[in-house]
């Protein structure tokens, strides 16, 4: 099939990745091979202070290590930032996102908490998704010690990790805590079924296709589990009956990319909960959107750290 793709990204296509993909391990191969090309850079115009942390893990599992990322400049309490990399759940770092909690703290003025949370199939569901949760418990506990505000504490992820920052956040409610200030839901990793059109579609789009959600999916659940009845809502989010008592959220959604059904769905869904929803969907882009030097990658970058802004309760400088 053609694709009316945004001209400014045409240029890249034939230099991303695509399928199909022979198991999870090409696909590392492939996010490897990226970062040896060079991570993504990023200066900050402040100063951001990083220190690696080990935090308890879940019961009778290993410790947690988090990035913490602190703008060096302030005198008050600053809001604080769960932040959960992307990666399909079997691939993606601390080290890999770095440039991106640089860049929230530096320009939303924020507390950023990275978690290096463990990967599938080597730990599958609910590894993830605890250690996850079990980074936010230490945060909300030792906001005094960040310097965090903890009535403006929030979560973000993007791919794999906006599915895992919705699972936690159900699980937040669901627990009874920590409480939440805002969600931010970046292209999220949600449902998997795999049966809404845009997962049937794109199985041979470039970065990301539904032959990759398949392997993910196997990975984190388990081979046989994907699309069954006994999968977790707190594994696949899409799956809640219930998202009433939320926080508010923001959900992105890209063109052409698998997901984009199931993200606006659960963005709509959302909002009929009474949940205070924004969505954006940008065109003629794929998973996430963010090319370089394209208007639609600098709009993504500008409208997340807008929307956390927001989120967060921070006055616009």
């Amino acid at each position: 099939m053609t694709y009316a793709y945004d001209p400014q990204i045409t240029p890249w296509l034939e230099m991303l990745p695509n399928g199909p993909f022979a198991d999870f391990r090409e696909l590392r191969t492939i996010a490897e091979a990226a970062v040896r090309a060079g991570l993504p850079s990023y200066e900050p115009d402040i100063p951001i202070s990083t220190r690696d942390v080990t935090v308890p893990g879940p019961d009778d599992a290993p410790d947690v290590m988090v990035r913490v990322y602190t703008p060096a400049e302030r005198d008050e309490l600053l809001p604080g930032l769960l932040y959960i990399h992307g990666g399909g759940f079997i691939m993606g770092s601390v080290e890999q996102f770095d440039a991106q909690a640089t860049r929230i703290a530096a320009e939303v003025g924020t507390v950023v908490v990275s978690v290096e949370y463990r990967l599938a199939p080597e730990n599958p569901y609910p590894a993830g998704l605890e250690d996850c949760y079990a980074a936010l418990t230490w945060t909300a506990k030792s906001a005094t010690e960040l310097g965090i505000d903890p009535d403006r504490l929030g979560i973000a992820g993007e791919s794999a990790g906006g599915g895992l920052a919705a699972a936690v956040t159900l699980l937040a409610r669901d627990r009874g805590g920590p409480a939440l200030c805002f969600q931010y839901l970046g292209v999220p990793e949600l449902d998997d079924r795999l049966q809404t059109p845009s997962m049937r579609d794109y199985d041979e789009v470039p970065l990301w296709n539904s032959h990759a959600s398949r392997i993910s999916w196997d990975c984190y659940l388990g081979e046989g589990r994907r699309g069954t009845a006994d999968v977790s809502p707190y594994a696949a989010p899409a799956r809640a009956q219930d998202l009433t008592g939320l926080p508010p959220a923001f959900v992105t959604a890209s063109q052409y990319d698998p997901f984009r059904d199931e993200d606006v769905d659960y963005a709509q869904r959302l909002a009929h909960a009474d949940v205070p929803t924004e969505l954006t969907l940008y065109p003629g882009v794929l998973h996430g959107g963010v090319i370089p030097e394209s208007a639609t990658g600098e709009r993504v970058v500008t409208d997340t750290l807008a929307a956390l802004r927001r989120g967060l309760g921070v006055q616009s400088g």
